[in-house]
């Protein structure tokens, strides 16, 4: 089944309600500067090269839904957890540019549920939490807007077609720290299992790094990078992160001829 990307746009957000009356609900600050969106995560979001090619993370392609007026800066980097990722000074790289009115979307989960490798793996309701807030305040210590965004899925399908989620705990437990923490959170793990289900088996290869020679199913070609930036971006003003004159393009055709892979 062939969707449009209204259709799909639609199926996605239909399976979320509102925002929680708990969110911040709190519109963009003055557009009198450029705010720059910071993306902390791992390779489903990172930016890619051109031996990569045609793997691309989702951020990648989030600055075609966002104005001029906010830059992304992706500091995403493959196979990273929550953990590796501050060990590494990731998080402290970003802290030392972050400025008041800027936003931090922080979505880590693939790689802490690796639980052989100590240097990555955080246990989800422990640990996991623990970085988490690590990222959370450390950018409101900044003035900036820490955003929470679960893991996007994998593509994994039951033997009766459904969409299985992979993730575990971690999504449950970055939930429930959000809300603690009261952090908006963008839900792109339950957005994009709605979103694989409704595409079905065969259309959702479309959407993963599937090649003549790999069959990746959780990374993206550039239209599913495409597909989840457009949730993200959604999700930003849904909660009212972003306002209306800070994202566009939600419902147009995004050709993938705009996404390119530099040389590193």
């Amino acid at each position: 089944m062939s969707l449009t990307r209204r259709q799909v746009t639609s199926a996605a957000l239909a399976a979320l309600p509102l925002a929680a009356a708990s969110a911040p609900a709190f519109a963009a600050t003055s557009p009198s500067r450029h705010r720059t969106l910071y993306i902390a995560g791992d390779s489903t979001a990172a930016q890619k090269y051109a031996d990569a090619a045609p793997e691309t993370g989702w951020g990648m392609a989030l600055p075609f839904f966002l104005g001029k007026d906010v830059p992304v800066a992706n500091h995403a980097v493959n196979g990273r957890s929550s953990k590796s990722f501050i060990d590494e000074g990731r998080l402290d790289a970003i802290l030392e540019v972050i400025a008041p009115g800027d936003f931090l979307i922080v979505q880590f989960g693939h790689n802490d549920e690796k639980s052989a490798d100590p240097t990555r793996y955080t246990e989800p309701w422990t640990t996991y939490q623990d970085c988490l807030r690590q990222y959370v305040d450390g950018a409101r210590a900044r003035g900036a807007r820490p955003v929470l965004a679960t893991s996007v899925e994998r593509r994994k399908f039951d033997a009766d077609g459904n969409a299985v989620p992979t993730h575990g705990d971690y999504p449950a437990a970055m939930r429930a720290l959000a809300e603690d923490e009261h952090v908006a959170l963008l839900d792109i793990q339950a957005l994009s299992l709605a979103l694989w289900q409704r595409l079905g088996v065969e259309e959702t290869k479309k959407y993963f790094n599937w090649t003549a020679t790999e069959q990746d199913d959780t990374h993206f070609n550039p239209p599913g990078a495409i597909a989840v930036a457009r949730l993200v971006a959604a999700e930003l003003l849904r909660h009212r992160v972003l306002a209306a004159r800070d994202v566009r393009r939600l419902d147009e055709e995004i050709p993938e001829s705009w996404i390119t892979w530099p040389t590193a």
